[in-house]
């Protein structure tokens, strides 16, 4: 990678921490270019090079950060047994969400906006790291680890869903609790719901 390669992608990063925390404490219309810009210690123009916009920098934020999620999950289930694997996405994503609070919260809201110029790109990229989970589940239908009926792809979402809101609420409501306390309880639900 080139020097200029590689600079651009750590403006780019230090741009993305600084919109993910203003946008999720203050709203996406709520904050400004220049909020952004003074939070990473760039100048206004640099937000404009790099994106474009306001809105190209949010959608550019969405897809770094649900691309980690996404990569997150893959690597956790890589070269494991589906349902040892399930259990690996689910730390995996509690572990994401500890890291990257900020994203998570914002990640959530937006999803629910459905007026919003990047919501196609949102469920794109919900799609993409729920197909993920839904993968591992259907390779635990074809091993005949998991009922044949199971519908992998709901069931996806609903994991996906799960460890999202299960992960906020222990930061914002249970910080006192350690991620295996909470990765115990969700790999229980699992265990006793899916593999029924």
């Amino acid at each position: 990678m080139s020097t200029s390669s590689t600079r651009r992608d750590a403006t780019r990063q230090k741009l993305y921490e600084a919109a993910v925390t203003l946008i999720a404490e203050q709203g996406f219309s709520g904050t400004t270019v220049e909020e952004i810009a003074d939070r990473a210690g760039v100048a206004k123009g640099t937000v404009y090079y790099n994106f474009g916009s306001k809105t190209e920098l949010f959608e550019g934020l969405l897809r770094h950060g649900v691309g980690l999620l996404t990569d997150a999950l893959r690597r956790a289930a890589a070269d494991r047994p589906p349902l040892e694997g399930l259990e690996a996405m689910v730390r995996a994503g509690l572990e994401f969400i500890a890291a990257y609070p900020s994203f998570a919260q914002l990640f959530v809201a937006e999803t629910w906006r459905t007026n919003r110029a990047w919501h196609d790109t949102l469920r794109l990229l919900r799609d993409e790291a729920v197909s993920v989970v839904s993968g591992v589940l259907d390779e635990a239908v074809r091993q005949g680890a998991l009922a044949a009926d199971l519908d992998t792809r709901l069931t996806a979402s609903a994991l996906f869903g799960m460890v999202l809101v299960v992960a906020l609420d222990w930061l914002a409501f249970q910080p006192e609790r350690s991620v295996d306390d909470v990765h115990a309880a969700l790999v229980r639900l699992l265990r006793g719901r899916i593999r029924g």
